[in-house]
């Protein structure tokens, strides 16, 4: 079973507060119960840190208040109000937000809590609407993907527009950022066309270049699957070069068989990042790529509050 949106939650949280006072706690271990969501469902985050249910619990609460259905009674406990349990037996199926909207006064309420100085489109997104499913926090979490995802295919795209010689130096680029040749002015050696046995770079884990690891890069198009023949060879190179580790990296992706091979077929440590890490990588360490945007988002630290009563 999907985790069910925060709309699905509304009645089932109003049902349990008109039996008994709840918590958020008291209310998501409800919903969990109710819809017999499994441990990986309940332990699905949101990319802020906090589990999805949880979000989508403490949003149907909410909703809840702004239109008089529950109220709280004390310090982080609420419990229906006298018309939440009319509501209740208004709709004995569901509860929708269209629902809620037909509340003299709940449209108020949100609109007290906005700020004035906003735009409309920005009011829009933040306030909840019955077209949507998704909490204000999983809107922005989806339209950061959607941007994201844009300039992730815009990147993949400028590293294949550039030269192979372009490509080599930049992976090494983005292995050092990771920490591989550590502080060493000279971790990094690109060997490219030098004939070198396919070698296109060398990173020194030491100061004497004791501990290697070689490095192999090829700027593939996206439908070019690297297989296990160019994996064999790149560990025949770092054998012949008596290099016990590698890395192979290529802005298309690796078969199956690859794969397999270098968890089972290989003596040496060989390690293969495809397209799509690359860009993760990239990102990260904020190469070819930079911060466009920041966005504060600020929440109310309940327990603050809570403290004083």
């Amino acid at each position: 079973m999907a985790i069910p949106t925060y709309e699905r939650l509304l009645r089932p949280i109003l049902e349990l507060a008109a039996g008994e006072s709840i918590t958020r706690n008291t209310a998501n271990e409800h919903v969990i119960r109710q819809f017999n969501l499994t441990p990986a469902e309940v332990e699905q985050r949101l990319a802020s840190g906090g589990t999805t249910i949880r979000n989508r619990t403490g949003w149907a609460m909410t909703f809840l208040t702004k239109a008089s259905l529950i109220q709280k009674v004390a310090p982080k406990t609420y419990r229906a109000t006298p018309s939440g349990v009319e509501f209740l037996k208004r709709h004995p199926e569901a509860i929708t937000v269209a629902d809620l909207e037909r509340i003299p006064g709940y449209e108020e309420a949100w609109e007290a809590g906005r700020q004035k100085r906003q735009a409309n489109a920005a009011n829009r997104a933040a306030a909840p609407h019955s077209e949507s499913s998704e909490t204000p926090d999983e809107v922005i979490e989806r339209e950061v993907r959607a941007v994201n995802a844009v300039t992730r295919e815009r990147i993949l795209r400028a590293v294949l527009d550039q030269s192979p010689a372009f490509f080599e130096k930049l992976v090494l680029e983005v292995l050092q950022a990771m920490g591989y040749g550590g502080k060493l002015a000279s971790a990094t050696e690109h060997l490219g066309q030098t004939g070198d046995e396919g070698i296109d770079g060398r990173i020194n884990q030491d100061a004497l270049g004791l501990d290697q690891i070689l490095v192999q890069a090829k700027r593939y198009a996206p439908d070019n699957t690297v297989g296990r023949p160019a994996i064999q060879g790149f560990v025949g190179s770092l054998a012949g070069q008596g290099v016990t580790k590698g890395i192979f990296i290529t802005t298309s992706s690796f078969a199956d068989n690859a794969y397999d091979y270098v968890q089972r077929g290989s003596n040496l440590k060989v390690v293969l990042i495809d397209g799509e890490t690359l860009v993760d990588l990239m990102l990260k360490h904020n190469i070819g790529a930079r911060v466009a945007h920041k966005y504060e988002i600020y929440e109310l630290d309940q327990n603050y509050f809570e403290e004083g009563e």
